[in-house]
């Protein structure tokens, strides 16, 4: 299977921070954000780094197995484990988190497909013209109070721990990279944001933007959650993805 892949992706400072810590990479086969970590050293050139990595392993117009793409995951979180001193802990170490969707060739099915990778809590989103569907699960100290069933999801999104990631490239030495194959389909549209999206609008409000059908879905989504307060900076992919020849660009 080949796939006619459009592309809108916009990322914006936002209305409060002064240094953009968002990067993005959006050119076949690679869809990714990454959002450097907050608070910690270098979040810029973390996020930077981290991309211009997957760039150099996963060429373009290239079609990686899914092992080739783990192993271009491990060697952008060594090279973002670099950037921080050996002596350096906390909120001294340079990190960033990864999120997207990669095409792969899987030479048992003699097919491609769509693999959705995730790191941190940036999020891949699913849309079908009518239903949003987070496909990434948030690696944060938040989700696993949602996920032991102590805190809902209204709480989480206030919760004074909210910003605080669990996984993260250059975090640690190796990398736990959540990987998931999705079924083979005529169309898809993902979308894929750093958190800065999703602390201003709830998934109802990203799904109504997107339900507009709006020419620069990425634009729309950002300049919406910059409008509602953009306490961080925003950073949106829309991928859209049919069973054709060759890449275009939307935006």
């Amino acid at each position: 299977m080949t796939s006619h892949v459009g592309v809108s992706a916009r990322s914006d400072i936002g209305a409060v921070r002064h240094v953009n810590e968002d990067g993005f990479l959006a050119e076949d086969p690679v869809f990714v954000v990454a959002d450097g970590m907050g608070g910690h050293a270098r979040g810029d050139l973390a996020s930077q780094t981290a991309v211009e990595s997957l760039a150099r392993t996963l060429q373009p117009g290239s079609r990686p197995t899914p092992d080739e793409v783990v192993a271009a995951i491990d060697e952008a979180n060594a090279a973002v484990r670099a950037l921080s001193g050996v002596d350096e802990s906390g909120a001294a170490v340079a990190g960033t988190t990864l999120a997207g969707v990669v095409r792969v060739r899987v030479p048992e099915r003699a097919t491609e497909q769509w693999m959705v990778v995730n790191v941190g809590d940036s999020r891949v989103y699913a849309w079908d013209g009518t239903t949003l569907t987070q496909l990434t699960v948030d690696h944060s100290a938040v989700q696993e109070l949602v996920d032991a069933g102590l805190i809902t999801e209204a709480q989480a999104a206030v919760h004074p721990e909210r910003n605080i990631i669990t996984r993260a490239l250059g975090a640690e030495d190796f990398v736990d990279t959540d990987t998931e194959l999705l079924p083979d389909a005529q169309h898809r549209v993902f979308v894929i944001c750093s958190d800065g999206l999703t602390r201003e609008l709830s998934d109802s409000r990203i799904a109504a933007i997107l339900a507009e059908q709006p020419d620069d879905p990425a634009g729309e989504l950002v300049e919406a959650a910059v409008e509602a307060g953009g306490h961080d900076n925003v950073t949106v992919l829309v991928i859209a993805a049919d069973e054709a020849d060759g890449p275009s660009v939307i935006s």
